[in-house]
């Protein structure tokens, strides 16, 4: 199955829901950065969660998620925006711990419980939004949806789920997110509470075969599910080696001519995709040039 997200409205329009297959972007995340399990499993939640708050911005828009925990994972930085684009890396990804009481990943070991939770969005305006919650879990599920209750007051339930295989690579990835509108009344937050807990992990339902449709409506029971909006989602890096050229140029022109004394040219490697670019004495020499030192 194809990664896809839906948007829908329940309960006449006073519960917003998203849901996401997200699959094959984590599975290009993990093998971008040779995660290892455990660092598979949390990086790739972090990207399902980004996908579905992307999911609430307007094409351009863009935004990134830091999760700053003390466990042995280090940083996660995920970035979204509103075409279902997502990148992201984890600082450890060889990070393999042994399995939660529960026999799951553990998630929440590798992530750590004292943190942040920092969400900045770039909506073209002169300054960014920025929130920034602790973190209550390390799981990130709750820690998404903490955020979005305290930085964005509004009620929500996350549910972000990895099933990794034997051989580290990824089975299934996806997620939902369900916000409750002004005007819901305790029955239907009721209905959806007792739904939540009785549904099994997102993972475990996409790969008995159920699609993002199938994963609302039931969660949502008792009500008319209104897909409003079918959109691809797919891992996508925007760097190209003339970014990384003007970031050489900044360095300014000593630190260029330190690159071309001692290594003889460089190497860029992207934080989010892995991707390398090199440059060649000459091309250093001219960044050089551009970066205000003589030839």
């Amino acid at each position: 199955m194809k990664d896809y997200l839906v948007k829908a409205l329940a309960y006449d329009g006073l519960v917003r829901a998203y849901a996401v297959s997200a699959t094959e972007a984590v599975a290009e995340a993990q093998q971008r950065h040779d995660t290892w399990n455990t660092a598979s499993a949390a990086l790739g939640r972090a990207l399902v969660g980004g996908l579905l708050l992307g999911a609430t911005l307007k094409g351009d828009d863009k935004m990134t998620v830091k999760i700053q925990g003390d466990g042995p994972a280090g940083a996660i930085v995920v970035d979204s925006n509103g075409h279902g684009d997502v990148k992201g890396y984890i600082k450890n990804p060889h990070l393999s711990l042994p399995l939660n009481p529960q026999g799951k990943i553990d998630v929440r070991g590798a992530v750590g419980t004292q943190g942040m939770f920092t969400v900045i969005k770039d909506l073209g305006l002169k300054e960014p939004f920025s929130g920034q919650t602790p973190l209550v879990s390390g799981e990130l599920g709750e820690d998404f949806t903490y955020y979005l209750a305290v930085s964005e007051q509004v009620p929500s339930a996350v549910g972000l789920s990895v099933l990794v295989d034997t051989d580290d690579s990824i089975k299934t990835a996806g997620g939902f997110m369900i916000q409750i509108m002004p005007g819901a009344d305790d029955q239907i937050i009721e209905a959806i509470e007792t739904a939540l807990k009785e549904t099994p992990r997102i993972s475990t339902l996409l790969d008995e075969g159920k699609k993002p449709e199938d994963i609302l409506k039931g969660l949502l029971p008792d009500t008319n599910v209104d897909i409003l909006e079918t959109s691809p989602v797919q891992f996508k890096c925007d760097c190209t080696k003339e970014k990384f050229a003007e970031a050489i140029i900044a360095l300014g022109p000593d630190e260029i001519q330190a690159m071309i004394d001692e290594d003889h040219g460089a190497e860029a490697v992207c934080a989010f995709c892995n991707n390398k670019y090199q440059y060649t004495e000459e091309e250093l020499t001219a960044l050089k040039a551009e970066a205000g030192g003589a030839k």
